[in-house]
């Protein structure tokens, strides 16, 4: 497979992007006054020889989201590099309790930038577990009934009539996080697509993120597709293989005495051996893949985190090619290609330029979706 046969088969690059990088009232009393995800990536210090801490931004700088000419320079170079919509995330935590939504809602409102969207409720309770405090939990995910999918209907809607948003067969596209998460998910899905053709949008077209496994009855739990597993299934086989090497090493006692004191205790797996190994199986139904460029969260978690080492635009390329040919293997509702992500920068989870590559992934996304 390659770029020219793939642009002519309109294939659609999706990227999850992150409205965190502006100041919240929350993030100020949990993290400390103008906390951002800048807040971060900027503290970040190396962990073992060879470790690339902190990164630094390039184009773009280290923007704040309440700038609309941000937003207009970011959909400028995702569409200049063949990236067709945003995935926002989207943080509704239940009786009408939101987070981070004024990126959004500006988008809306002013109409700009001009670029495809659709949204990723990121149904999740917020705990401190990047932060090694895994059992403080900041605010927590809720599902109050039937009056809070009407309530949340209430904000969605104006989300699923603009003209920008995203549709598949016709019908806006609605990812949901942690499918496993809501309290019975096919009840469920059944109430949001009743509301929805209740407001005269026809239905939903509603899509399980990357985090359920390849065995996972995806429509018998309510859902028209899922984003693939396959890659985070590698990576997580060979995280194991990391940490029981560490634990071998070690020893149990010193590995539970030192490993989050002195011991370098990240746990590192290599890119060129999950790319190698990652395939797409033959599944039946709506199951597109994801390809994940890089990913160093220790911004976030510090010791506690994981690294992928080695990840170039060259290896980015490669689960490209491997995704392109699963997704013309055989039909589905869309031709799609999930991008994790545009710019989690405290995860080191991004395509946007730093001081090291500049435009190297986005150069690799141009010349397959361009």
């Amino acid at each position: 497979m390659n770029a020219e046969k793939n642009n002519n088969g309109a294939i659609k690059c999706l990227a999850f992007y992150l409205p965190q990088y502006h100041p919240i009232p929350e993030n100020d009393l949990w993290w400390g006054k103008g906390f951002t995800e800048w807040t971060n990536v900027t503290k970040a210090r190396p962990l073992f020889r060879g470790h690339r801490q902190p990164v630094f931004p390039a184009d773009l700088g280290y923007y704040d989201l309440r700038v609309p000419e941000v937003r207009e320079a970011q959909a400028k170079m995702a569409r200049e590099h063949g990236v067709h919509g945003f995935i926002y995330y989207h943080y509704w935590f239940g009786n009408g309790k939101q987070l981070l939504e004024r990126p959004l809602n500006e988008i809306v409102d002013m109409q700009a930038p001009d670029f495809p969207f659709c949204i990723c409720w990121a149904n999740q309770t917020w705990s401190g577990i990047w932060h090694g405090v895994p059992d403080k939990v900041l605010i927590k995910q809720e599902y109050p009934g039937d009056e809070d999918i009407v309530q949340h209907f209430d904000y969605l809607e104006k989300l699923f009539k603009d003209p920008r948003y995203i549709r598949v067969n016709g019908l806006p596209l609605f990812m949901i996080y942690d499918a496993l998460d809501l309290p019975d998910s096919k009840q469920y899905t059944d109430q949001l697509r009743a509301e929805a053709v209740r407001r005269g949008l026809g239905g939903l077209y509603i899509l399980a993120s990357n985090i359920t496994t390849d065995d996972w009855d995806f429509v018998q739990a309510g859902f028209d597709g899922r984003v693939s597993f396959a890659y985070h299934k590698v990576q997580y086989r060979l995280m194991r293989k990391s940490r029981q090497r560490l634990h071998k090493k070690l020893g149990r006692f010193f590995y539970r005495l030192f490993l989050d004191r002195s011991y370098r205790g990240v746990t590192r797996v290599d890119q060129r051996r999950i790319v190698k190994q990652v395939l797409f199986e033959e599944q039946e139904g709506d199951i597109y893949p994801m390809i994940l460029p890089n990913w160093d969260n220790t911004p976030r978690s510090g010791q506690n985190g994981v690294v992928i080492e080695n990840a170039t635009p060259e290896l980015f390329e490669v689960q490209i090619r491997k995704a392109v040919d699963y997704i013309n293997c055989r039909n589905r509702s869309e031709r799609l290609v999930i991008l994790k992500s545009w710019n989690e920068w405290a995860e080191g989870n991004y395509v946007e330029p730093d001081s090291i590559n500049g435009y190297a992934f986005l150069e690799v996304l141009k010349k397959w979706f361009g």
